[in-house]
């Protein structure tokens, strides 16, 4: 069967035994977990001792995990049983090394896909991947903080009246990504500022976004009621389409965004609301960063609907 190997790492500014207690008690889980933050009514059972749980949900299947082994503060060895949507098992750890005042977390995972899903190794890699890396940063605000500042509301269905507007298109790594971005946005002010429109109305509309190849292609609008005469030459004019969305509204710093996105990517797929392709998915901002503490940033994901 295919092997699956994956490892992420993250530091955290505390000592290697706050963290290793954090890891080592399942009860803490449900406060970080990069899955049960997108299935906020999952059924949890943790034992007693908090050395093993099980879990099931419409979007996290089912399955249980267990604390097979403790190396002090310096790792904690689990296993892991998937029971729906498909059978598997697989051995995860957690390795902590002390870092000056920090300490790096490593999570790694090494099991094996069924058979007939050998077509999906490089895709499961990429997806657990991420949702380590999501976890990793949930882990690190609770350990830091005492809480993970990532909160997600289920707004459901919504309309949006579309129009036009004037943006940049890029294309990029997704590991760059957050390097560009900035910049388009910053650009996209001084257009608002110019012709005097909304910047509280700009949107980020995501093309592409391919975690296995790590390629992306968004475009940064900015919505106007005529197209402004003097665009500069890497800009482009166009128009968002009036349409039915199913809006996910996240609550915390930026950095946590994929929590989000990989909340509604699972609706999505589960066909918990009927999405269309014809129009990509795209954020709006509640709020601005400029003046607004980043725990309280809101952002808006939208998924064109039927």
């Amino acid at each position: 069967m295919p092997p699956i190997k994956v490892n992420r790492t993250v530091s955290i500014n505390a000592p290697k035994e706050d963290v290793a207690k954090a890891l080592s008690d399942f009860h803490t889980w449900k406060n970080w977990s990069p899955w049960l933050i997108m299935d906020p009514d999952a059924k949890v059972d943790v034992e007693p001792d908090g050395k093993a749980y099980k879990w099931e949900g419409k979007r996290v299947g089912s399955g249980a995990m267990k604390i097979d082994k403790e190396d002090g503060s310096d790792a904690v060895y689990c296993d892991l049983q998937f029971i729906k949507p498909f059978k598997s098992k697989a051995k995860t750890s957690f390795k902590l090394e002390q870092n000056g005042d920090s300490t790096n977390v490593t999570w790694f995972m090494d099991s094996n896909l069924p058979f007939f899903m050998f077509f999906m190794k490089k895709s499961m890699e990429a997806y657990i991947g991420n949702d380590y890396e999501r976890g990793l940063n949930l882990l690190k605000d609770y350990v830091e903080d005492g809480e993970a500042h990532s909160k997600l509301n289920w707004i459901g269905e919504s309309s949006i009246e579309g129009g036009k507007y004037v943006g940049i298109t890029r294309e990029c790594t997704t590991k760059t990504i957050s390097k560009e971005m900035p910049k388009d946005f910053h650009k996209i002010q001084e257009i608002a500022n110019r012709v005097g429109a909304d910047m509280n109305k700009v949107f980020s509309q995501y093309h592409k976004f391919d975690m296995v190849s790590g390629k992306a292609k968004y475009t940064v609008g900015l919505p106007v009621s005529e197209y402004p005469s003097d665009l500069d030459a890497d800009m482009i004019k166009g128009e968002m389409p009036a349409t039915k969305t199913y809006v996910l509204e996240h609550k915390g710093p930026y950095r946590h965004i994929g929590n989000a996105w990989a909340t509604m990517s699972n609706m999505a797929r589960s066909k918990e609301f009927k999405a269309i392709k014809k129009i990509a998915p795209f954020e709006t901002y509640g709020n601005s960063p400029a003046n607004t503490p980043e725990n309280d940033l809101i952002t808006h994901l939208h998924f064109a609907v039927k």
